[in-house]
Formats: structure tokens, sequence, C-alpha cells
């Protein structure tokens, strides 16, 4: 019974260190979280008041604000756009006579079974920004013409078919050659013929407009 009444009576253990412990850890954690709200709001009023100062924020959309210089650069990075290729075998022939003995005497007769491949494209580094017209999300682009870039004869497929010298003539070391030029020239002609400067605008008119399309422009005219 005494030791009961002992007990009710003894007063809870409170020590000053625990106290002041409990204190400083309520007060550094509310700091945290009153550090954490205001960056939080700090963020959001300037960071958007940023934005759409930039022209980046509309109707809650983040938008890409492209100039026209930036425009310039980007389709300039394309440099020479090689659009289209065309190729052709054919047998070319070259001779050399003489308009007073026969043929069959003095003569140099070569056939020159040729494949050949001509490049053509755009050289977008000849754009310059008068060439590009923005209004908004609209854009006007005139681009260079297309134009013949490469024309080459496959070495490895091109082969010497025939040659027939006189009885009394030597091969020219010049002949092929000149067969050759002449194979260049008729394969860079026939291109032209189909058409390959068209194609080459065409193609590269859709791969500027994937360029202008990944900006942002929903309007594309090309002029």
């Amino acid at each position: 019974m005494l030791a009961a009444n002992a007990m009710a009576n003894e007063e809870p253990d409170v020590r000053p260190g625990k106290v002041a412990l409990s204190l400083f850890s309520g007060i550094l954690g509310g700091a945290l979280i009153t550090l954490v709200l205001v960056a939080a709001a700090v963020w959001f009023t300037n960071g958007i008041g940023l934005l759409r100062l930039m022209g980046l924020v509309k109707d809650g959309r983040v938008l890409i604000n492209v100039d026209q210089p930036t425009v310039v650069r980007q389709i300039q990075k394309l440099q020479r756009l090689e659009t289209v290729s065309y190729t052709m075998d054919k047998i070319i022939s070259g001779e050399h006579d003489n308009p007073i003995f026969p043929k069959f005497l003095v003569s140099d007769r070569l056939l020159l079974v040729v494949h050949g491949e001509v490049i053509a494209g755009v050289d977008l580094g000849k754009l310059q920004e008068s060439d590009v017209v923005i209004s908004d999300k609209k854009i006007s682009v005139r681009l260079p013409k297309g134009e013949i870039l490469v024309t080459r004869l496959d070495n490895e497929k091109t082969r010497v078919y025939s040659r027939d010298t006189g009885l009394f003539s030597s091969p020219d070391p010049n002949l092929e050659t000149q067969v050759r030029q002449e194979a260049e020239r008729q394969l860079q002609a026939a291109a032209l013929q189909d058409g390959i400067l068209k194609s080459a605008d065409e193609n590269a008119r859709n791969s500027v407009q994937s360029i202008l399309n990944g900006l942002g422009f929903q309007q594309i005219e090309f002029r």
C-alpha cells in the first residue's frame, strides 16, 4: 500500500535535453517545408512568366519560338542535298579514220560498254534570308533550283567491248578517253531529258517541308 502511494505521487521524468531536441526538430522541419513551398511558388510565378515573355507558352502549351535566321540556318545545314540518282547502261562508239585511205588500212574504232550515274539535287547553302518569309505559323520559302551535282562512270562496270585497228595504224591512246567523255555527255543529256531536275526540285521541297513541319509551321509555301 505504501509502495502504491509512492508510485502515484512520483512525478514524470521530464529532462530539459529531450525537450530542447524535440523543439529544434520541429522548427527545422517547419523551416524546410516552408522553404520548399516558397521555392515552388517562386518557380511557378517567375518561370511561367519568363516563358510567356519569351513566347514559349500559349494556351497552356509550350511552343518553339522560331525566327527567320534560325529557319535559314536549319535549311542551310543540309548543304548540297542529293535528292535523285539516274543510272544508265549503254554502248558508246568512237572512231578515228582517214578520209583518203580505206578504213581497213588506217582506222581505229572502239566500242565501250559504259555504266554511268548522274546525281542531281539542290545546293541549299545558296539559300538567303530574303528567300524565307515568316508570318506566325505560315512560312514561304524560295529554294535554289535543282542542278546536276555529279556525273560519273562506274569504272568497274565500264569496259572496252571491242576495238578494231587498220592494217597500217596503231591504237590511239586518247581514243578511249574521248569515248568516255562522250559517254558522260550522253548520260547527262539523257538524265536531263528524263526530267531529273524536276525530280530534284520536288524531292528537295519534300525534305525541307519535313524540317519546317518539325519546327511547328502549319502552312508552308514554296515559290
